[in-house]
């Protein structure tokens, strides 16, 4: 039997010419970048470093990630009475193909509390040849840990793996960094959500 692939099942290349095309270099434009916020933007700035990393923990060369988040005061860029944020986008999109290390980098601004029980955090969204529906997970801070231990969707998590989704702060960087892998297998496989 022979039958037609579907777009999910073709998740690969082409995204890096249709949704990342100015960072690599084709003549497009894109609606999102790495580059979340700018020196307008309130809040404090940081950066998030990371790699998808395959099951043997190789660095995974045309991954790309997107990035939705709220702003420092906890408001998402479309909710109302965010608007006076103009400068944050709330949404960037990043491959790893340009990098020497295939990393994705996100410059944006550490988000709020978006409410009294989730901790600050970062939404994330992972596309990838060979995955047939991208794969989402989260990101916390790992100097949140307070806020982190009151999180009702980290608490769900089995304890054991709840530091799959913690970034790690590069102590002595500046901009403020955070390092997050993402791991797609293996004893260290990131937690990833059904949404």
């Amino acid at each position: 039997m022979i039958s037609k692939q579907t777009p999910s099942q073709t998740v690969g290349p082409y995204f890096a010419y249709g949704l990342t095309a100015e960072q690599y270099g084709y003549p497009h434009t894109q609606i999102a970048s790495g580059r979340m916020a700018d020196e307008a933007t309130a809040g404090e700035r940081i950066r998030l470093v990371g790699r998808v990393l395959d099951g043997a923990g190789v660095a995974i060369p045309d991954a790309m990630i997107e990035v939705w988040q709220a702003d420092a005061a906890g408001r998402y860029p479309d909710a109302r009475g965010a608007k006076g944020n103009a400068a944050f986008t709330g949404f960037g999109r990043q491959g790893t193909g340009t990098d020497p290390d295939n990393r994705f980098v996100f410059d944006t601004v550490k988000p709020g509390r978006i409410d009294a029980d989730q901790a600050p955090h970062l939404t994330l969204i992972v596309f990838m040849r060979g995955l047939l529906s991208h794969a989402y997970t989260r990101a916390y801070f790992s100097d949140e840990a307070a806020a982190n231990a009151t999180d009702p969707v980290l608490a769900s998590v089995p304890a054991e793996r709840r530091a799959t989704l913690i970034a790690e702060r590069v102590e002595g960087a500046s901009p403020t960094t955070y390092r997050f892998d993402i791991h797609m297998q293996g004893d260290r496989e990131t937690v990833f959500f059904d949404v």
